[in-house]
């Protein structure tokens, strides 16, 4: 079987290439594939129905019917951890999308028009930034309802200030290069310049940077479970699932530990994925 040598290969494949290389990385990658696997197939693989409450099964331990136990309502854990995977995951990966949407227009255009407008803009930045982040999200759950959706917004929307100011400085850096003024000789407008030529050029930044900001986004999620404002009940998240055990932790620890060393792994999968990811495209990585 012939192999290819480095230089006759495309970036993409380049990179694919140093991120397998990185086992830590791929391990990880393949974590997070098999978990999003299981929890979009939650509703034929899990035993039981999340929210089946069963009193006289109330508080079981690990054993044969319920392989990871019970809660105070004898709902079965394996069952809600399968169903919480769905929402934590849903929750970083959409409040993450949302952030990058408006993270990287804003970004892009205030460094592509720079001058005044991009002084102003940043400036807004920065008065963002002094504001605490969780009491933006309290403020804006609090304001719209507790729901799903909301969360989603509330998240997203404290998020996009880190990714503003990443794209800001890189478009900075890019919009003197000989590919955008070959596009602004051929009569190309700013919007056309910024998100066709210039953003495609920011796609390794903007991966890395979302790969490692889905763990701080469901961080978030679980913190206002513990203050009750994550999602209602009786739809469990991970951070609801914990919020739950560490009030019986002494007495049924399976409630606290099954859902942390859920939660822990895939956020350490998720570091370790954004830094390989980070090396991988990297082009000065050899």
């Amino acid at each position: 079987m012939s192999t290819q040598s480095p230089e006759a290969m495309s970036p993409g494949r380049l990179a694919l290439r140093r991120l397998l290389a990185n086992r830590l990385a791929a391990a990880s990658g393949a974590f997070l594939l098999l978990l999003g696997l299981l929890a979009l197939l939650a509703p034929l693989i899990a035993p039981h129905s999340y929210d089946a409450v069963n009193l006289p099964a109330a508080l079981e331990p690990p054993g044969g019917t319920h392989w990871l136990g019970t809660d105070a309502l004898g709902r079965d854990l394996l069952s809600r951890l399968l169903y919480g995977a769905r929402v934590s995951l849903a929750v970083g990966l959409v409040a993450t999308a949302v952030s990058l949407v408006i993270g990287v227009s804003y970004g892009a255009v205030a460094g592509y028009v720079g001058g005044r407008t991009d002084n102003l803009m940043m400036r807004f930045v920065d008065v963002l930034y002094g504001l605490p982040f969780m009491f933006l999200v309290i403020l804006i759950v609090m304001v719209a309802g507790r729901s799903l959706l909301n969360l989603f917004i509330a998240l997203g929307a404290v998020q996009w200030l880190t990714t503003a100011r990443i794209v800001r400085g890189q478009v900075v850096s890019l919009k003197e290069r000989e590919f955008v003024e070959a596009a602004r000789a051929v009569g190309a407008g700013p919007c056309r310049i910024i998100f066709r030529h210039i953003v495609p050029n920011l796609l390794g930044v903007v991966i890395v940077y979302a790969t490692l900001n889905v763990p701080a986004v469901m961080l978030q999620e679980a913190f206002l479970s513990f203050l009750g404002l994550g999602v209602e009940h009786p739809m469990p998240s991970w951070g609801t699932l914990i919020a739950e055990g560490a009030r019986s932790m002494e007495v049924c620890p399976w409630l606290m530990v099954f859902p942390g060393v859920a939660f822990s792994v895939t956020l350490l999968s998720l570091n370790f994925l954004g830094d390989g990811l980070r090396d991988a495209l990297d082009p000065q990585a050899t």
